[in-house]
């Protein structure tokens, strides 16, 4: 009896598996936007449950609400460690860092 296999119409699962599971490349550049879309989305998590609009965070960390802006963009390459704790300790939190072996983030991937 022939064993039926799976299919899926999961169109970012079938994208994954086509385009990118195999390729390392591909696999560390997911890893990097991930990270990036991670940053960005806890900078402006914290800042708005902190009730504080881009200018008014800018002004407590000495820089410009566009700095903000781009902090907050997934797009944006430039997060430095400094600027990441200037954010934190202005909104009460502290900046964790840890790294893990490379094997454990391609798992998941």
């Amino acid at each position: 009896m022939k064993k039926k296999s799976k299919t899926t119409t999961d169109a970012v699962k079938i994208l994954h598996k086509t385009f990118i599971k195999d390729d390392p490349k591909r696999l560390a550049s997911l890893q990097e936007e991930r990270e990036k879309l991670k940053i960005a989305g806890q900078i402006y998590q914290l800042r708005t449950q902190a009730g504080l609009s881009q200018a008014q965070l800018a002004k407590l960390i000495g820089t410009t609400q566009s700095v903000i802006s781009r902090l907050e963009d997934a797009d944006y390459n430039g997060h430095s460690l400094n600027m990441l704790r200037r954010i934190a300790g202005a909104l009460h939190y502290k900046v964790e860092v840890r790294l893990v072996p490379e094997n454990a983030a391609s798992a998941r991937g």
